[in-house]
């Protein structure tokens, strides 16, 4: 008997990790950072990005993160990289207004 399987895992017996890296920054108004997000445990290794605080930083399909020219010092913004794989597995970065 063969199993097949919806989706080929490069690591079947390693669970999904996402990491983001640099996991906090702090960036000046009008300023952006590049986040990298690493996924292992799977072959597909992309991710998708989000913030909690739009108002404050915004985030490129690509990681770039871009605080905007009205955002204070001292706000922050969390930046999550989510897996396309696996949607319960993420990392975050902290981004603050400096």
């Amino acid at each position: 008997m063969t199993l097949r399987t919806s989706r080929p895992l490069l690591h079947p017996n390693e669970p999904i990790v996402v990491t983001v890296a640099p996991a906090s920054a702090t960036v000046l108004p009008g300023e952006t950072e590049q986040l990298v997000a690493t996924v292992t445990g799977t072959d597909i290794d992309t991710v998708t990005w989000t913030t909690s605080a739009a108002a404050v930083a915004t985030v490129a399909a690509n990681g770039l993160v871009t605080v905007l020219e009205t955002a204070t010092t001292g706000q922050t913004a969390t930046i999550t990289a989510t897996s396309t794989e696996d949607g319960t597995k993420s990392a975050t970065a902290i981004i603050t207004v400096g």
